[in-house]
């Protein structure tokens, strides 16, 4: 029996893979309320691959998923908490102020699943969104949440998180990592 790899997996559910022009380039925000149909549709699209994606993979420490790794070079993104919390829609997300203190972590990422790569990423982030009435909203997210979300901002600007790992560090087969099924560790706390 062949084995699939992650990434084909992944290929196969509808995620675009590393590599491909779309993951390198900002995606184009919405006009809202004027394009409130398109984000709402776009937002229905993530939350059925996302659907598809949690069928095949457990996702322990959340999932998050943005429009450019579903082909759309829009930007939206929705995340999952690790909890049972609802999910949090981001459209036109813009960070506003990161915290100084920072952690690393492992991060896998689903256009790439292969690896797992050891990331900093501030502990503590202030996030700009609009809503689907065109009002903008603005909320704190830290520990893991922050990090999740981060990682899926940093796709709606073309970025994998490969960019943001330190100098001569490299992503570890998916093989050799051992958290999997594992919140991320916070001061002795899992979140």
């Amino acid at each position: 029996m062949i084995e699939v790899r992650p990434s084909q997996q992944m290929r196969d559910l509808g995620v675009v893979q590393q590599g491909a022009a779309i993951l390198a380039k900002s995606a184009r925000p919405f006009d809202l309320p004027a394009e409130r149909d398109e984000a709402e549709r776009i937002v229905d699209e993530l939350f059925a691959a996302m659907e598809r994606i949690g069928q095949v993979h457990p996702f322990a420490k959340g999932m998050g998923l943005a429009a450019p790794q579903i082909g759309i070079s829009r930007a939206a993104t929705v995340v999952q908490p690790p909890s049972d919390a609802p999910a949090i829609i981001l459209l036109n997300p813009k960070i506003t102020t990161l915290s100084e203190e920072t952690d690393e972590q492992y991060e896998g990422c689903l256009s790439f699943f292969d690896v797992r790569g050891l990331v900093p990423r501030p502990l503590k982030i202030t996030v700009e969104t609009t809503t689907l009435t065109g009002e903008t909203v603005t909320t704190m997210y830290d520990r893991g949440l922050a990090r999740l979300i981060h990682h899926e901002i940093d796709h709606l600007h073309g970025l994998l998180y490969i960019s943001r790992m330190g100098a001569g560090v490299e992503p570890i087969p998916v093989e050799e990592y051992r958290q999997t099924g594992h919140a991320w560790m916070y001061d002795g706390t899992r979140g």
